[in-house]
C-alpha cells in the first residue's frame, strides 16, 4: 500500500513520521490490502481538524482522528470501464489526525507519542476498509483488532 503522507502543521519528528507511513504498512500487509492501494495521511493542528469536524460532521470540536473513505459502495463501480474502476477502487481515501490530540492522548494514557500515533493511523485505516464502533460488538472486533496489529508490529503501551 502507497501512503501518501503530508505533515501540514511540521510538528512531528522525522522518526515520528516514518514510523505512521511504517505501521500503515505493516497494518496493510497484515490485513492482506492489494499492494497497489493507496491512501493519505494528512497531519493538522486541532484548529484544522476542528473545522474538518464541523464542515463534515457537524460536531463542532477537534477529534483525534478523521477518515474519510474514497467510496463507500462498491457498487459505485458497477458500470465503469474494469480498468477504471479497478484503478479508482485502489484508493482507499484520506486520514485526517491531530498531532495536537495525539500528543495530548499519549500523554494522558502514558505510553510514547509514536504509539498514540500509530494507534490513530491504524484506526484511521480500518475505517477506511470498512470497520465501525456503532454497534458494541463492532467496536470489540475493531478495537481487537487494532490492538493486535498493534502489538505485532511492536507499538505497546
Amino acid at each position: 500500500m502507497y501512503v501518501y503522507f503530508e505533515d501540514e502543521s511540521h510538528y512531528l519528528t522525522d522518526d515520528e513520521a516514518l514510523k505512521v507511513q511504517d505501521v500503515l504498512a505493516f497494518a496493510a500487509s497484515k490485513l492482506q490490502v492489494d499492494e497497489d492501494a493507496a491512501m493519505s495521511v494528512i497531519i493538522v493542528d486541532n484548529e484544522e481538524i476542528h473545522r474538518i469536524n464541523k464542515e463534515y460532521r457537524d460536531i463542532d470540536r477537534a477529534t483525534d482522528v478523521i477518515s474519510f473513505a474514497a467510496h463507500d459502495d462498491p457498487d459505485d463501480f458497477a458500470e465503469m470501464d474494469a480498468e477504471l474502476s479497478a484503478e479508482l477502487a485502489l484508493d482507499f481515501g484520506d486520514i485526517y489526525i491531530s498531532w495536537e490530540k495525539a500528543y495530548e492522548q499519549a500523554k494522558e494514557f502514558d505510553h510514547s507519542r509514536e504509539r498514540e500515533l500509530g494507534f490513530l493511523a491504524i484506526h484511521g485505516l480500518l475505517h477506511l476498509l470498512g470497520y465501525d464502533h456503532m454497534e458494541e460488538a463492532d467496536e470489540r472486533e475493531m478495537f481487537e483488532l487494532q490492538k493486535e496489529l498493534l502489538e505485532d508490529y511492536g507499538l505497546t503501551r
